[in-house]
């Protein structure tokens, strides 16, 4: 054990507030494990909420860890809160919220010492267990690593899953398998499918049974000045590209009451609320709790704002907080593309937020938006230029653009749409930067050829488990070298599917029909928009049938 690790960890306690530490006597020790940096781990809310859920069984000890960006093969991966190994946890539990981070988790299983697949570990080794949003999506690329995969939203899974690990943990690994394999929503890759043709995402019925809200706080961290609260989660309004607005429907709110009181408990920390949702300005009370969240002293910040419809108390209660920032996601330029994408925004509508922004004193607007969307042309990113600088003319302050290329998903209406090329995506975001740099508008994006990586992740299968764990290093090129010695074909994954062929990851049911994203794509070939889920429940899509 190296003594800097064991120092940094308790640096790092003595920042925080809210950390739990218990004894391990008596207890399954569990290590959490964010395979990303302390700074960007703790950030996540779910990574919190999970860390207080596991917690909150008084016959578990859970610590966390986190990979660290300076890897090195004989550097320790210690627990922050007891500083120890991570090989001498019962379970060692992965919070996967991006699939590039799965390189990560490669890292840190080598780095711990423990052996990377799960055949070769026996009951001597930790139970590997993986959850979150990108591995329940697809949990292929990383089946071989994992003992088990908890599909969907791990608050409704933790408890089954606690009592089984506690009545199997010392069993040998294929009972296990079996013991786990039992429970809704678990994946176990080591079986043999048949034994499970599908499983079910797992989803909170009732918002109101488990807070999701800051448990450490922390100013090493993101938002490191706030206290978040989560509102709402799902979304309803159909994008689709987009994973989180299809598979972690159905839209579900919070009460107006248990937010307000959970902000009366963040306010003892920060003075700041961070409200947090797929859409803050979609809750349907958030006039008012815009308002009243002023009238208790809070400062607002949101991570986004929709402009249809655009919250005026809502605003007004950022401008007094404060907040110098506008976040905007148009997502296209043209609207063509934003029909095609289900993105019900006009350009009228982004034109009256910037004016309204200028009017509440905001320094800043910054616009997203995706390149490589299906049928996009060269015209299409002349139009986000046009776009951003008819924004620019109406707000009195700063514009940015900040550019993504699209990448399809798993479980959404554009799961069997191709990747542009990254030479297309760098030649366009090229153009963009071009259009717009004598505007004086700034113009920020990622890396084509990582999200290409990204692209083949995401839509991925276990042959890719064989390229994950023969990486040699940490780059784009590293990447392709693997793939091209284990002759995988990257255009496999990148590729346009074929609409009537088997999914790799449909033996997961994200609770959306099959045929409700066929229709959804027809849709989009046409332009067709549809319409947001009702704030009931329907049948429309499948996920609100009865349980």
């Amino acid at each position: 054990m190296k003594w800097a690790h064991v120092e940094r960890a308790r640096d790092i306690l003595a920042r925080e507030q809210g950390t739990v530490v218990k004894d391990w006597g008596g207890k399954l020790p569990i290590a959490l494990v964010y395979p990303n940096t302390y700074h960007v781990g703790m950030s996540s809310l779910g990574f919190q909420t999970i860390y207080a859920a596991l917690n909150g069984h008084r016959d578990v000890v859970c610590e966390r860890a986190f990979w660290q960006r300076r890897f090195s093969s004989d550097d320790p991966v210690v627990s922050v809160e007891s500083q120890q190994a991570l090989a001498d946890f019962y379970v060692v539990a992965f919070s996967i919220s991006f699939e590039m981070d799965y390189l990560h988790v490669v890292q840190i299983l080598r780095q711990a010492g423990i052996p990377l697949r799960a055949d070769e570990r026996d009951e001597d080794w930790p139970v590997v267990i993986a959850g979150g949003p990108a591995v329940s999506a697809n949990p292929l690329p990383l089946a071989d690593l994992v003992d088990g995969v908890l599909v969907g939203e791990a608050e409704e899974g933790i408890a089954g899953l606690v009592e089984t690990l506690w009545e199997g943990i010392d069993k040998p690994r294929p009972e296990l398998w079996q013991r786990l394999a039992r429970l809704p929503g678990l994946y176990v890759p080591a079986l043999d499918p048949k034994d499970k043709e599908t499983v079910t995402r797992q989803w909170v019925r009732d918002m109101e049974t488990f807070s999701t809200a800051t448990v450490i706080h922390t100013p090493d961290t993101e938002f490191g000045g706030m206290h978040l609260i989560e509102i709402a989660r799902g979304c309803g309004r159909g994008c689709r590209f987009c994973l989180a607005g299809f598979a972690c429907r159905p839209k579900r709110e919070r009460s107006l009451e248990s937010i307000l009181a959970q902000a009366e408990r963040g306010l003892e920390y920060r003075d700041r609320i961070g409200l947090v949702s797929a859409a803050v300005s979609d809750y349907t009370q958030i006039d008012a709790l815009a308002s009243q969240l002023r009238e208790m002293g809070a400062r607002l910040s949101v991570s986004s704002l929709r402009v249809d419809p655009l919250s005026e108390p809502l605003l007004r209660a950022l401008s007094e907080s404060d907040a110098r920032t506008l976040t905007m996601a148009p997502e296209a330029g043209s609207q063509r593309l934003r029909d095609m994408i289900n993105k019900n925004v006009t350009e009228a509508d982004l034109v009256h937020a910037a004016e309204r922004a200028s009017d509440y004193a905001f320094g800043q607007l910054k616009l997203y938006f995706m390149i490589g969307l299906p049928t996009e042309t060269e015209d299409d990113i002349s139009e986000i230029a046009s776009l951003c600088r008819t924004v620019a003319h109406h707000f009195r302050g700063r514009v940015t653009a900040n550019v993504t290329p699209f990448v399809p998903k798993a479980h959404t209406p554009f799961q069997w749409a191709a990747m542009a090329p990254v030479e297309v995506l760098d030649a366009r975001y090229a153009q963009l930067q071009q259009e717009l740099r004598r505007k004086g508008i700034a113009v920020r994006g990622e890396s084509a050829q990582w999200s290409a990586i990204q692209g083949i992740l995401a839509r991925g299968d276990r042959r890719l488990n064989d390229v994950l764990t023969s990486v040699q290093g940490h780059s784009t090129r590293a990447w392709y070298k693997a793939m091209q010695r284990l002759e995988v074909d990257p255009q496999d994954y990148l590729g346009e599917r074929e609409m009537d062929q088997t999914l790799p990851w449909s033996f997961v049911d994200s609770g959306v029909r099959d045929t409700y994203l066929r229709r959804e794509r027809e849709r989009a070939i046409r332009g067709a928009a549809t319409e947001p889920c009702p704030v009931e429940g329907c049948d429309r899509c499948g996920v609100c049938k009865d349980p």
